[in-house]
């Protein structure tokens, strides 16, 4: 071990999951902390610093909107980081589940999951993921075909699946898409249908099949640009599930999604999850 490591400091302007998932790739123990996101390393990060830089260029650039973002970089004594991250790192109680790191025990009387945070992408404690697992829990049904798009860590598929539920996941992100494999495997249950893409490649992947529920915590503006494809796979009767969306953008995606009829929503700080019935 080093005598020392490097500790960055990552402050966006705003799309903080967008920058969480850009850092992953290149550390496995990432700390979001006031809304700041610590990478630390034993090697430098320059380089890094290079790279956050043109990812925000390129993603303001790709969202049509000013993203800033702030680093800072310092020099520290080495310790078992690692360790007191994880210790940081507390389970979560959402309705029925129990979400935990693999290093913590199961709780009895709740639906065990295990989630690594350093290891994927979503682990129940961000408010979006939170409000997205209290619907799927409140709307899935044994036998419900589920399809959840964007799937990052699986989570949500994964508890929909330990409710009886069908799950297919994708993910744009072949890391993030490997990463919910795994955590399938860890969780002892199984996914139908994954594949690297989004709603749209159901119809090549999935057998062009409909869902009982769709849920997609994602980005507003994401949200904004697959609107028809996720409408498009379910059933007439189906229920959409949409997190991930800031207040500032809550107006515009109730209007975009105007075709469907409003059952149910979630509050959270900053963060909306809204529930639609087709």
């Amino acid at each position: 071990m080093s005598e020392n490591y490097f500790e960055l400091t990552v402050c966006p302007s705003s799309h903080m999951e967008i920058f969480s998932d850009f850092l992953l790739s290149f550390t496995s123990a990432l700390e979001e902390k006031d809304k700041t996101l610590i990478l630390r390393s034993e090697e430098p990060l320059d380089a890094v610093i290079l790279g956050i830089n043109e990812f925000a260029k390129k993603l303001s650039e790709k969202l049509s909107c000013e993203i800033t973002v702030k680093t800072f970089l310092t020099e520290k004594q080495n310790e078992d980081w690692i360790k007191k991250y994880q210790e940081s790192i507390q389970p979560v109680e959402i309705g029925a589940f129990y979400i935990r790191p693999s290093w913590e025990k199961p709780k009895n009387g709740l639906i065990d999951i295990v989630i690594n945070p350093a290891l994927a992408f979503g682990s129940g404690h961000h408010e979006s993921t939170y409000g997205c697992l209290l619907m799927t829990q409140r709307y899935i049904n044994i036998g419900s075909r589920m399809l959840d798009v964007g799937t990052g860590s699986g989570i949500l598929a994964i508890a929909a699946s330990k409710l009886g539920a069908i799950a297919d996941i994708c993910d744009t992100d072949e890391q993030a898409l490997d990463a919910a494999k795994e955590n399938f495997s860890k969780n002892g249950v199984k996914y139908k249908n994954a594949w690297l893409g989004s709603a749209r490649e159901a119809q090549y992947h999935a057998n062009n099949i409909k869902y009982n529920i769709v849920a997609a915590n994602i980005v507003a503006d994401v949200l904004l640009m697959i609107e028809k494809d996720l409408i498009k796979r379910l059933f007439s009767d189906g229920i959409l599930i949409l997190s991930g969306i800031l207040d500032k953008y809550e107006e515009r995606i109730k209007s975009s999604y105007g075709s469907l009829t409003l059952i149910d929503e979630f509050a959270a700080n900053e963060w909306r999850t809204l529930v639609y019935k087709r």
